[in-house]
């Protein structure tokens, strides 16, 4: 069973070039070792998920545009999360606030660069979800 992902959680993007810490507010009412636990839904840059330090992919157009006049040697620029879609897959019966809870497993894609987000810790290590 996966563990259940709360506020404080460390994540990692694909393209960034540092960690952020999710930060889930407490509006969904429930604590698991008295941090806010998290669902599918936060996903919410700025809210729930912080910027990464820079972008390195060139999907990103911030980045094409400045590794152009620099003769092609990449140039990495601040990354700006844009997250379209929920977290996947969640638990699969385990629901916080009517949506299923966050996993360590689940992921999230960022539409600006194409990273792909994921957990290095949940930030507990004692409340399992199925």
């Amino acid at each position: 069973m996966p563990l259940l992902v709360v506020s404080g959680a460390m994540m990692l993007c694909s393209f960034g070039t540092g960690p952020g810490t999710l930060s889930v507010l407490p509006t969904n009412m429930v604590n698991a070792k008295n941090m806010p636990a998290a669902n599918i839904m936060d996903n919410k840059p700025y809210v729930n998920i912080p910027g990464f330090i820079m972008c390195t992919s060139m999907a990103n157009p911030a980045v094409a545009s400045a590794t152009s006049p620099a003769s092609g040697v990449l140039t990495p620029q601040a990354c700006t999360p844009a997250i379209a879609a929920p977290w996947a897959p969640g638990a699969s019966k385990t629901m916080i606030a009517n949506m299923p809870a966050l996993t360590q497993n689940s992921t999230c894609m960022c539409s600006v660069g194409q990273g792909t987000i994921t957990f290095t810790t949940p930030g507990q290590f004692q409340v399992n979800v199925t």
